[in-house]
């Protein structure tokens, strides 16, 4: 099961989200989740890729306009992924990834 951590970026973003901002996020999360354990890539829907300019961010799709930033960190366990979630919000956030 990939384990997780959030930059204090990202919890003040958080901080400032919906109730139902959070509730997509979460639903997009869910999915991100069983994509990295399958193993077997990101659906499209989810529009998962690396961000052009920053060789180790990437960024996901979690609403019309809404995104999140992060990378993968150091494996806390042998075998998981670690995500490390930077930003989150608006397509403001890549002024700042």
């Amino acid at each position: 099961m990939p384990t997780f951590e959030w930059e204090a970026l990202f919890q003040r973003d958080w901080d400032t989200l919906t109730d139902a901002q959070r509730s997509a996020f979460r639903a997009a999360a869910a999915i991100f989740v069983a994509d990295l354990v399958a193993g077997t890539g990101f659906r499209k829907g989810l529009r998962v890729k690396k961000m052009q300019g920053h060789a180790d961010i990437w960024e996901l799709t979690w609403a019309p306009d809404g995104r999140a930033t992060f990378q993968f960190g150091t494996e806390v366990g042998p075998g998981e992924m670690h995500v490390v979630w930077r930003r989150i919000g608006t397509h403001k956030i890549f002024s700042r990834p």
